[in-house]
């Protein structure tokens, strides 16, 4: 029995490395993609798998973490990632008047507890935005470790150990922290963002994005059809201009890299790429940015522009625009996976 575990989880890593999830790895469908990934998502397999590129980390980083972090803080409210694993974040999210704590994708207890125990908090909720275990695999333990701790998470997505059920809409409230569930199935077919309001605080409203949206990219489309991520994606795009993208992962300088090779006259891109650029030289977090900025060189944020479909080699097609927009979306997404990095 050990040895068949042990072999699934060799095969789960040579399918969904941490470093190859959304780069490099077999196409979505084939049946190759479909064993390594049932057993990523639906055994607890995937967890060891996860705990093993939690080690690599610790051996990797000395123990501090892939990114160095500061905290962004408004009239009241503190935003603190916290860096797990490879290149994963979670988010602590605290009520200064009130002293209420929430945790988004808290997947890295001890990392997590750290953090914690470091600025004397007491989280009072954990909110999960997909089941994969880079960003669900802590709930079992937090609810051990916190009694009565409430973890938010989509049934649809059958989020592991989470208490409280959300769906599309729900308004969540803990003190002054008002959060709203959006549903973004692609990723994932229960995928949510939650959209933390900024009036409480003076600030701009924030975007806890998940792997639904990272800087200057967007998950890939393991459970959805294009046309599904589309409208996901349409939800963010509705948002207004100030609200900030706080993604689960690091991974700004890959995707930007991408979309400067994808437009390599995108003035926006080209800036933005040297501004992370220098960023990650000091091992400093890129996150967050504007969804004002994402709409100028996000690729995936812009497949009904007539310049990414010519980017992609759409804009000759002859389909209707609901079908060239996601056609365009599933081109950008295939040449994303194909592209070599620089790394």
């Amino acid at each position: 029995m050990a040895q068949l575990a042990g072999a699934a989880v060799v095969t789960i890593g040579l399918l969904f490395g941490t470093r190859y999830i959304y780069k490099r790895m077999p196409k979505a469908g084939s049946p190759l993609f479909k064993v390594g990934y049932a057993l990523y998502t639906n055994t607890r397999l995937g967890l060891l798998y996860y705990k093993n590129d939690v080690r690599k980390a610790y051996r990797k980083y000395q123990g501090e973490g892939h990114s160095l972090i500061e905290p962004t803080v408004f009239n009241g409210l503190r935003i603190l990632p916290i860096a797990m694993s490879l290149d994963n974040y979670s988010y602590l999210i605290t009520d200064e008047r009130s002293n209420i704590s929430v945790l988004v994708d808290p997947s890295e207890p001890n990392a997590v507890q750290r953090v914690l125990d470091a600025e004397r908090i007491t989280p009072t909720a954990i909110l999960c935005t997909h089941k994969h275990w880079d960003h669900s695999g802590g709930n079992r333990e937090w609810k051990r470790r916190y009694d009565g701790i409430r973890v938010y998470g989509n049934p649809v997505d059958n989020v592991p150990d989470h208490t409280q059920d959300i769906a599309d809409n729900d308004m969540l409230e803990f003190g002054a922290l008002q959060f709203t569930v959006y549903t973004t199935p692609g990723h994932t077919v229960g995928h949510v963002v939650f959209l933390l309001e900024g009036s409480p605080f003076s600030a701009p409203p924030c975007l806890f994005s998940g792997d639904h949206i990272f800087l200057a990219g967007a998950g890939r489309m393991f459970e959805s059809t294009p046309a599904t991520m589309l409208n996901s994606l349409e939800k963010v795009l509705q948002l207004s201009d100030d609200t900030l993208i706080w993604p689960g992962h690091e991974y700004a300088e890959d995707n930007l890299q991408f979309a400067c090779h994808l437009e390599p006259n995108n003035r926006s891109a080209q800036e933005k790429l040297q501004l992370v650029k220098d960023l990650r030289k000091s091992r400093k977090c890129t996150s967050p940015s504007t969804l004002a900025e994402e709409k100028t060189y996000n690729p995936f944020l812009r497949v009904t522009e007539a310049s990414m479909m010519a980017a992609v080699g759409t804009d000759k097609s002859d389909l209707s625009a609901d079908e060239l927009h996601a056609e365009t979306l599933q081109q950008c997404r295939n040449m994303k996976d194909k592209f070599k990095y620089k790394l």
